[in-house]
């Protein structure tokens, strides 16, 4: 069994419901969730309005939450819009994130260049599966070595630690002590890299999303709502 940050339940279908937010109508849907202590409002990224139900929470109640919050819903909106688009192609002028910086993607002759790193491959107006190639590479190489670092210094075991290429998570942990990582965490921060890489790694004494397990993330990771905020800010560009 595999658990990760980006655990799901199944949905409930969506209510036919919406709420007016400047001039959009936006579509709510709500979602009760057994473990939530409270509710939750989150802007989807096809513009629906996900509103999360406690145990004894009221289908009413987060109407009426999700009312109180037409403001956020706003500033939401225009947060999104502000955000870099993740690009279907990768040409020269680009910008991508590598290690948590911006560098713009340079091309001539058969080279790639973006930051300090040089990939040489043949030139096509879209260059986005050579650097994709190479960051992964990068990641199959370093990521390993970090977590091995990381388990080593908080007296945890590791079994074997697998770079793979998830589209909706960011890392898992199974319960023989396999750690699995998406590669694409080269991209971020190290401090983003390391929350998630401790994030996994707390799984091996708490096989569960329950308090005891986010007050050990904690405990591992004391600074980890920073990168759970910049991941939330950027993912988009990342997938």
């Amino acid at each position: 069994m595999i658990f990760d940050r980006f655990f799901r339940l199944n949905p409930a279908p969506p209510k036919p419901d919406s709420l007016q937010v400047g001039a959009r109508s936006v579509p709510l849907q709500f979602v009760h969730h057994p473990r939530a202590r409270r509710y939750l409002l989150r802007l989807r990224s096809d513009g629906v309005a996900r509103v999360t139900i406690p145990r004894r929470g009221s289908l009413k109640a987060a109407r009426d939450f999700a009312l109180r919050n037409v403001n956020w819903l706003e500033q939401q909106f225009k947060l999104q819009a502000d955000r870099p688009k993740l690009a279907s192609e990768w040409r020269a002028g680009t910008e991508i994130y590598f290690r948590g910086d911006l560098f713009r993607i340079e091309t001539e002759a058969d080279k790639i260049r973006f930051g300090t790193e040089l990939v040489i491959a043949d030139q096509a107006n879209d260059v986005k599966p050579a650097l994709q190639k190479h960051l992964r590479k990068l990641a199959q190489y370093e990521l390993p070595a970090r977590v091995l670092e990381l388990a080593s210094l908080h007296g945890i075991e590791v079994t074997r630690v697998s770079i793979r290429n998830q589209k909706s998570r960011w890392g898992s942990c199974s319960r023989r002590g396999t750690i699995s990582l998406n590669w694409r965490l080269i991209q971020a921060p190290e401090f983003v890299r390391d929350y998630i890489i401790l994030h996994e790694l707390a799984h091996r004494r708490q096989m569960n999303h329950s308090d005891k397990f986010w007050h050990e993330v904690e405990r591992l990771c004391p600074d980890y709502l920073t990168a759970e905020r910049w991941l939330k800010a950027n993912q988009s560009v990342l997938r």
